[in-house]
């Protein structure tokens, strides 16, 4: 009896060791997040194995486990009608909001889950229930793509996907087949959604040859650069779960097949140094001590390495693409955008990517309109 007390005291203590991890304490729910935190990183120690193995990719076992426990089936509620279908050969969820006669036509959100460009679905329990909350309040048609994900495809797959799949719902006659009024149509995404949705904004705002116009994008904590993992959000945060800077450091690599030997030195921005000239013309473009406000800044300092390594950028050229990181774009491209929403979460490594995108974007605005005005 007593060496079973022993053994029950030593696993919970293992247990409480396992999960508990200091969190600001701004936090709410802090137990709830580090249960969660623990919980994902069990999974992703399990596909590591898995991967060790040689039985499957870590990436694909791991997204196995998360779609295994959260996947929801395709139904129909009194309010929402929901169907699996494709649109150009790439796989949807639509939701259509209950009809209402005084309001034939319904405004129209395309939506993109996050996931790193390798996990999760737009099939799972937490988007469904997303999607099917936004096409009862907002009397909308949400159109919610499934994707091709990392180890399957890498960048610039995904883009091409959610591109091909929203032309396709643009047009007139899919528009009217799903009673969607062409001048209320948006898009969304959370995480690498957000980044995927803010790359869809930028491409289809400089294709004249699009009869149907976004008129407005909605990013949530969008990932929108990879030139400095030392902005002030990311030094804050670099340890917090469920995504501290070195995981998402390798989703980045990840989504450019690059090389994990390059992580470690792209974590101290070894990959952007001052002597990266591939770098140079763009850094300016992110100098977060004039994008973002004093409060944020006035703890940290940047990191600019004098030599870093050049041959990452030179292997991974994509870290350098406006198409994988939207922040980088011309200013010019960032002029003609739609009416954009831009949420953003304190404890987050993500938190400065949005804020610097949403300064540029007013900057941009007010650019336009001097242009306009003389």
């Amino acid at each position: 009896m007593r060496s079973s007390c022993v053994l029950l005291t030593a696993l919970v203590a293992l247990a409480a060791y396992y999960i508990y991890i200091p969190l600001p304490s701004s936090v709410s729910d802090p137990w709830k997040l580090m249960l969660l935190d623990a919980t994902f990183r069990s999974a992703q120690q399990v596909s590591n194995l898995i991967h060790y193995l040689g039985l499957s990719h870590h990436l694909l076992a791991l997204n196995f486990i998360i779609v295994s426990f959260g996947k929801k089936s395709a139904w129909s509620s009194a309010q929402v009608k929901v169907t699996d279908t494709d649109f150009d050969g790439v796989e949807v969820r639509v939701f259509e909001g209950p009809p209402k006669p005084e309001e034939p036509l319904k405004r129209s959100v395309v939506y993109i889950h996050g996931g790193g460009w390798a996990l999760a679905s737009a099939k799972i329990r937490y988007y469904d229930e997303l999607c099917t909350a936004m096409a009862e309040e907002l009397n909308a048609v949400i159109v919610s793509i499934e994707y091709r994900l990392v180890p399957t495809v890498y960048f610039p797959a995904q883009i091409h996907d959610v591109v091909r799949a929203t032309k396709y719902f643009l047009q007139p006659e899919v528009l009217h087949k799903y009673s969607v009024d062409p001048g209320r149509i948006g898009i969304s995404g959370d995480s690498a959604g957000g980044n995927l949705a803010a790359a869809l904004g930028q491409q289809f705002n400089q294709d004249d040859n699009l009869k149907n116009k976004l008129r407005v994008q909605a990013l949530i904590y969008p990932v929108l650069q990879a030139l400095d993992f030392n902005t002030p959000s990311y030094q804050q945060n670099m340890n917090t779960p469920i995504l501290p800077r070195y995981v998402m450091v390798k989703y980045w690599v990840d989504y450019f097949k690059g090389n994990y030997d390059f992580v470690q030195a792209m974590i101290v921005n070894n990959h952007t140094s001052l002597d990266v000239e591939e770098a140079a013309a763009l850094r300016a473009r992110l100098n977060w001590t004039s994008l973002l406000p004093a409060s944020i800044t006035k703890n940290y300092k940047p990191v600019v390495q004098t030599t870093g390594n050049a041959r990452i950028v030179q292997e991974i050229p994509q870290l350098l693409d406006a198409r994988s990181a939207p922040l980088i774009a011309e200013q010019e491209v960032l002029r003609h955008l739609p009416k954009t929403y831009i949420l953003t979460c304190e404890h987050d490594v993500l938190r400065d990517d949005g804020i610097m995108y949403a300064k540029r974007l007013e900057s941009a605005a007010r650019s336009k309109v001097t242009t306009d005005q003389a």
